[in-house]
């Protein structure tokens, strides 16, 4: 028998009917979200976050809140599925304002990770029912450590309040699925919830700004509070360093080789005297045509700049470097004597972080 050329074979209703590798024909997509139906779900949202701010116990949040303050060991927090990622989120938030605190899977706990715990530990349930299998085996166990247990549920009564030290309840209206079942607005109370409380205890402990981003040394808050001009700036061997009696045409090459935009002028001491920028140069050729060849830094220096030092904060140099009456791209650094060390760049500012 002949092989056919055809891949596919013909239906009942003569259409080609994809075969083997070829992709099936997809049909065009027709479904839309509807702007009015979005802006429903929204407002239903709203709805219902209200409820919970609007019915939340204030004296269990008290108590609550308290409990973690006072606690002397480490705060854990547990749940399962998304009561589980929120659980982990919120135990991330605190270890980032300096809290001791963890994560406790419920099903590696009892495979042995519930050796960590000891009675100065406190203990988190996160779970919208109180009544999750995997929580009710860890409870006891967690309670026979020692731990101080602690529910934070939604549903009322469940079991495991009857389990736990302290309980506090999450108001619920209602989940925003249709079918009152995927956990949307449940999960958002709960991440509220435990970020509002991680807040409170920030304020509670005095935390300050420069605690906080030793916390957070890789990210923009951090850097921009620990680290210092000294540690971003381009030093000496890096300068594009010339003297007034230099010519303009004679120092192009340093002018452009360095990546600053600029010439630092200094004195045999490397005392700052001015700086000349490529802005400079464009203005002076304007102005003085072949005259340029004759015209030394030091006549056309800017002999007043703008400077820093090295001990002052990376954020400053930022400011200052975009402070009234015009931006500017760097910023020579000068020590109490007047003697360039260093320059600091907005492009080096910028790909620190900053």
């Amino acid at each position: 028998m002949p092989l056919s050329s055809s891949s596919g074979r013909k239906t009942g209703s003569g259409r080609i009917k994809s075969m083997g590798s070829l992709p099936p024909i997809v049909e065009p997509i027709t479904q839309k979200v509807d702007e009015a139906s979005l802006l429903k779900l929204f407002k239903s949202q709203q709805k219902y976050l209200n409820f919970f701010f609007q019915n939340l116990d204030l004296s269990q949040t008290l108590a609550f809140t308290q409990t973690l303050l006072n606690s002397h060991g480490t705060i854990f927090f547990t749940g399962v599925g998304k009561s589980g990622f929120v659980a982990q989120k919120i135990s991330q938030t605190l270890t980032s304002l300096g809290i001791k605190s963890g994560f406790l899977s419920p099903v590696d706990a009892l495979h042995g990770d519930i050796g960590i715990l000891t009675k100065e530990d406190v203990v988190v349930f996160f779970s919208k029912s109180g009544n999750t299998e995997e929580l009710m085996r860890l409870a006891p166990c967690a309670k026979a450590k020692g731990a101080y247990l602690i529910g934070v549920t939604s549903n009322a009564p469940n079991l495991l309040m009857d389990l736990c030290d302290l309980n506090v309840h999450l108001p619920l209206e209602r989940e925003l699925c249709p079918f009152d079942l995927a956990p949307v607005t449940s999960t958002a109370i709960q991440m509220v919830f435990g970020d509002t409380v991680a807040i409170a205890l920030m304020g509670a402990r005095n935390l300050t700004k420069e605690e906080y981003a030793s916390n957070h040394p890789a990210g923009r808050i951090g850097k921009s509070l620990i680290f210092k001009v000294k540690d971003v700036m381009k030093k000496q061997e890096d300068l594009p360093v010339c003297k007034e009696g230099d010519l303009i045409m004679d120092q192009l090459v340093e002018l452009t080789s360095k990546g600053c935009g600029c010439l630092l002028v200094i004195d045999d001491y490397y005392h700052l005297i001015g700086t000349f920028t490529d802005g400079d140069l464009r203005r002076t050729l304007k102005a003085s045509g072949e005259g340029i060849f004759k015209l030394t830094v030091g006549e056309m220096c800017n002999r007043n700049p703008r400077t820093i030092g090295p001990d002052a904060m990376a954020v400053e140099a930022m400011q200052k470097m975009e402070s009234p009456p015009s931006p500017v791209q760097f910023l020579p650094v000068v020590n109490g004597s007047g003697v360039l060390i260093g320059i600091v760049t907005l492009h080096g500012l910028v790909s620190a972080g900053l």
